[in-house]
Order: structure tokens, then sequence, then C-alpha cells
């Protein structure tokens, strides 16, 4: 057994400097949600190279992502390894040669060495593959970013998971030391809620509020109560964030009295009754702060994400394929993370475990900037170990 681990980590090192050319390459050609295209076809050219034929490609009518398998020696189950492609629609502002050239979009969130790391165990395992017992799925996940339109999802409900026993993934993190890899068992990511408020009034001339009915009054008086649900109507024992990201009213004028006022917000829970509780008290509260202001509130509230869970058993196997590779001081307990990930539509269907590996590199300033910045990067030293980690859990996982 050691002996294989033994050969995961010299071949990560070996293909390091491929896989490095290979995060570039992405980061320099980015492509929004279900437009990965271009990415894809790239994808699939290594996999070939490699003599991996693509399963299927392309998800919800679109030509992006793919699924692969690399059979092993005897037969067994079957794991899967899921990256993202997706990137964000934000201008870079880093001055590297490896600078995104479609303006305006940007690898932002790392999910270019995800691919490259993803592509880097490919091409450990077909190395060892005559020692897995079983298959090993490789998921190129389109449209990670896409909210209510998920790729994840997509992969599911079109038969991405069929025979697949258990799967695996991981995320970058810039707000962890280089070299960390953060478990957790149990939930890891937050659900992730999207709601839209419309408070509908009566406009009018600023100078005559009493002609008209000003729901902006009612606007701030409910942003203000939604917090209420979070301080007085869930446990101090649970955990949920409400926040509102927008709020716009129908008019532009000074001396405009609008007609009706909109927010927009996110809510993120961990536990389905707490989600209840949440969405039921912002229910009841719009609409009733509304009626006492005369105005009339609508509230369209979408479960866009589930939260992620890490089953028990799977992380067990994570942290004893970390261990091996990495000796224990690299295996971290991660905090609950109040940010959303669709993997947990694959933590839904199989059991699964989900990894963050700390990317901020003490002599890199720019490795700590936060996800969705124009500037952020990370340690590309760590994108061997992200494809050693693939490697590891799955052959540790086939090897049971």
């Amino acid at each position: 057994m050691n002996d294989v681990i033994e050969r995961i980590r010299e071949l990560a090192g070996e293909f390091e400097p491929e896989v490095i050319a290979l995060r570039r390459h992405f980061h320099s050609h980015p492509e929004l949600s279900w437009q990965e295209e271009r990415t894809t076809d790239r994808v699939q050219e290594e996999l070939r190279k490699l003599g991996i034929e693509t399963v299927h490609r392309g998800y919800d009518g679109t030509s992006s992502g793919l699924i692969a398998d690399i059979q092993g020696g005897a037969p067994g189950k079957c794991v899967a390894l899921r990256a993202d492609l997706d990137a964000l629609p934000v201008t870079e502002e880093n001055d590297v040669e490896y600078r995104s050239q479609n303006e305006g979009v940007m690898h932002a969130c790392g999910h270019d060495a995800h691919t490259a790391g993803l592509l880097g165990a490919a091409k450990i395992l077909m190395q060892i593959r005559s020692e897995l017992r079983g298959t090993v799925r490789l998921l190129f996940q389109p449209a990670e970013e896409a909210g209510d339109r998920s790729g994840a999802r997509a992969m599911v409900e079109e038969g991405a998971l069929h025979g697949v026993d258990a799967a695996f993934g991981l995320h970058v993190a810039s707000i962890f030391p280089s070299g960390e890899l953060l478990y957790r068992r149990g939930p890891c990511y937050a659900a992730c809620d999207v709601w839209n408020l419309t408070i509908e009034g009566k406009g009018g001339h600023g100078s005559a509020p009493e002609l008209a009915v000003d729901p902006t009054p009612a606007a701030f008086q409910i942003g203000s109560a939604f917090q209420t649900v979070i301080s007085r109507e869930v446990s101090p024992r649970d955990t949920a964030v409400l926040s509102v990201g927008c709020l716009e009213t129908s008019s532009r004028a000074f001396n405009i009295i609008p007609e009706r006022v909109k927010m927009v917000g996110t809510v993120r829970t961990f536990e389905r009754s707490v989600q209840d509780a949440v969405e039921s008290g912002m229910r009841r509260l719009s609409s009733d702060i509304a009626s006492a202001f005369r105005c009339r509130a609508e509230l369209d509230y979408q479960r866009s994400t589930a939260a992620t869970f890490n089953d028990p058993a799977m992380t067990d196997l994570l942290i004893r394929a970390g261990t091996d590779l990495f000796g224990p001081e690299a295996m971290v307990e991660a905090p609950l993370n109040m940010g959303s990930e669709d993997f947990s539509c694959f933590a839904e269907a199989v059991p699964s475990t989900y990894l963050q590996l700390g990317t901020a590199a003490p002599d890199r300033p720019g490795t700590h900037r936060p996800h969705h910045s124009a500037k952020f990067d990370l340690d590309e030293a760590q994108l061997k170990r992200a494809a050693a980690i693939h490697a590891a859990f799955a052959w540790t996982y086939l090897s049971r």
C-alpha cells in the first residue's frame, strides 16, 4: 500500500511542470458558466493523449463539460473525482504572464487549478492503473458559478453518476496556509438561498407624501426586521446568515416617491429546519410590515444550492490518504464555511467528501487575496498536492 502512495507522490512531482502549464493555459483562456467549450476541448484533448476516451460530453443542451472513465486492472467499485471548469465575470488586475486574455472574464475562484489538478491526477492514475481495483470516473463539471442553473445538478440529472459508488472533490482556499488539507465530517459548506422582495406602493411627488404610498420606509423596516429572524427565531446553537445584496427603487429622481422598491439577498444555513424557519419568518414579516405601511410585498424565495455534507466514512478515508501522502501534520479540521458549493448535488446522490486545499503562501502576498477578487491568485506549488490527493483518495477507496 505505501509503495503505491509513494509512487503517487513521486509522479505528482514529475508531472508538476505540466500541471502548472495547464493551469496557466486555463487561466489565460477563461470562459463563463455554460460557455466552457474551448476549456472542454482542451480537457478532452489532454485525456485523449493519455488514452482516456470521453464517455459523455455536453450537459444542459451545451457542449460544456464531460465525463471519462479510467478502468483499473481488476474489477471493483467506481469512484468519481470532480473538477469545475467555469470562470467569473471579473476583469483581472494581476500583472502576470498568464493574465486572462478574455477581457471581463477571469478565473478568480481557482477553477483553473481544479481542472489542471484533476488532469494531473489522470496522468498519475494511468501510471498506476494496473494497481486499481475498479473504475475512476473523471467529472469535468461546467457551471459551478451558475446558481439555480447548476452544472452539478445537470450532470446528476443526466446520468453522470450512473454506476458511481462514491465521490471526491476539492477547492483551493486562499484563506488557509499553503499545503494545509482541510477536512470536515458532516456539513461543511452552507446552503445558498436567493431571495427577491418587491414592495409595491403608490408613487408621487416628494413634496406631497400624503398623496402617495411610500414603499421606502416599509423597505427599511423590513430589511431591519429580517435580521431578527436570525437573532430571535433561530437557536443560538444553530448557524444562519441573512444578507441584503441590493436595494433599488423604481425612481432615480431626487423629488419622486417611487412606485416600488426591490431588495435582493441571500440566506445561508446548514440545517433544513433552520432554512424552513428563516423562509417562514421572512414571508411573515415582509407581508405584515408592508401591510402596516399600506403597501404590498411579494417575496420570491429560491433554494438555490443545498448544504454540502461530507460522509464521515469517506472523510476518514480522505484523512488516511492525506496522512499517508503528506503526514498527519498536513491534515487540519476545517471550520464551517458559509460559502456554498454545488458539489452538494453529488454528495446528495452518493457518499462523498470535499476538501479545502490551502494556497496562501507567506512569501507571495497576492495568494492571500479573497476568492472572486480581481487580484486573486494562488500558490502553484500546491497543484501537485491537488493532483496527488485526488489520485490517492481514488486508490485508497478502491483498495478497501
